[in-house]
């Protein structure tokens, strides 16, 4: 059964792009589009169950209802459906106000065809929210910077918290917070990309988060890498 796919973007072309990107993959599926996030919480009112989205593709900024608002609203209305922003990083504080408000993943929205194939295919599967590695690097930076209050390191020393992490996973959960994805973390380190999908899924529930970008996130605030 093909992966539901909602696109909520203001502009026409951009839908298209997406819907286009997508279709090379016979396994999704586009169950709905709107133009913006109101337009989107109407059309959901509608849709009957078995056509809801599995994940919804939403963009950032748009007329009436912007990204962070309709991911509020929608992540508490539609409990089993995962959002993910797409973004061209014209607004940083609206990134960071999208993961409270219960985003899971990042695109960036000139990610090529396979590359956006294999982030959501790979959250369908582990729940685990896509961060694409431009948008790892720009939090990266954001952090380094303090110029997020949201991720702000304090500038008192922190005592380490190893959460039990083996080296390994340290390891891994450094290339993790880069941008990497499963196959890119096993070739590096010469392991299988299954092992490598293991030792994050291990990762991850050590830390008791369910994305990269929840993961950056503690990460960098408990001094983890």
């Amino acid at each position: 059964m093909p992966i539901k796919i909602a696109i909520v973007d203001d502009k026409p072309g951009n839908r298209n792009i997406i819907r286009s990107k997508l279709m090379h993959h016979s396994n999704f599926g586009i169950t709905l589009t709107a133009e913006n996030g109101k337009d989107f919480l109407d059309k959901m009112k509608s849709l009957p169950l078995e056509k809801q989205p599995d994940i919804v593709l939403m963009d950032l900024e748009m007329p009436e209802m912007d990204g962070v608002d309709a991911v509020t609203a929608g992540s508490y209305l539609y409990p089993s459906v995962r959002f993910v922003m797409l973004t061209i990083f014209d607004d940083e504080e609206k990134i960071f106000n999208a993961i409270k408000a219960g985003a899971s993943g990042y695109l960036l929205k000139e990610e090529s065809s396979d590359n956006i194939a294999d982030v959501l295919n790979q959250m369908f599967e582990t729940g685990v929210g896509p961060i694409s590695p431009g948008i790892a690097y720009k939090i990266l930076q954001l952090v380094q910077n303090n110029q997020v209050s949201l991720l702000q390191k304090q500038n008192t020393e922190k005592e380490k918290i190893p959460f039990n992490l083996t080296d390994r996973e340290q390891e891994i959960l450094k290339l993790l917070v880069q941008g990497l994805l499963y196959k890119e973390i096993g070739k590096k380190l010469d392991i299988s990309t299954n092992t490598a999908k293991k030792h994050v899924m291990n990762i991850y529930s050590k830390l008791h988060v369910n994305s990269k970008s929840q993961a950056l996130a503690l990460a960098y605030e408990k001094g983890l890498i």
